[in-house]
């Protein structure tokens, strides 16, 4: 089953996952130290952030090491960017707008 991957990012803890792996790679029992919950609630989350092919496993030994899948991100920041020039825009009139009720009150 393929998830979608804004629901996978609109959990904080799967946000704060994706932070951490962002820096490196990491074990799901690092990963789990770093929040006041189960290990099989991390791996819960590792499954889904898996499954929307935000993050990919990498076999290391007999360990499981989580990594950022960039291609995907990068994937999802080219969607938004649309997005992020339209909210540019709007700010810039925002500002124009400000900036005029200003002067006009000199």
């Amino acid at each position: 089953m393929r998830r979608d991957v804004f629901q996978a990012i609109a959990d904080p803890t799967r946000r704060a996952i994706i932070l951490l792996i962002a820096l490196q790679a990491m074990t799901p029992n690092a990963i789990a130290q770093h929040f006041d919950t189960t290990r099989q609630a991390v791996s819960k989350h590792l499954r889904i952030l898996t499954e929307c092919q935000l993050v990919k496993q990498k076999q290391s030994g007999r360990e499981i090491y989580y990594e950022l899948n960039e291609t995907r991100m990068k994937e999802i920041d080219k969607w938004l960017e649309q997005f992020r020039k339209i909210w540019e825009s709007r700010f810039n009139e925002l500002d124009k707008v400000l900036l005029t009720i200003k002067n006009k009150k000199k």
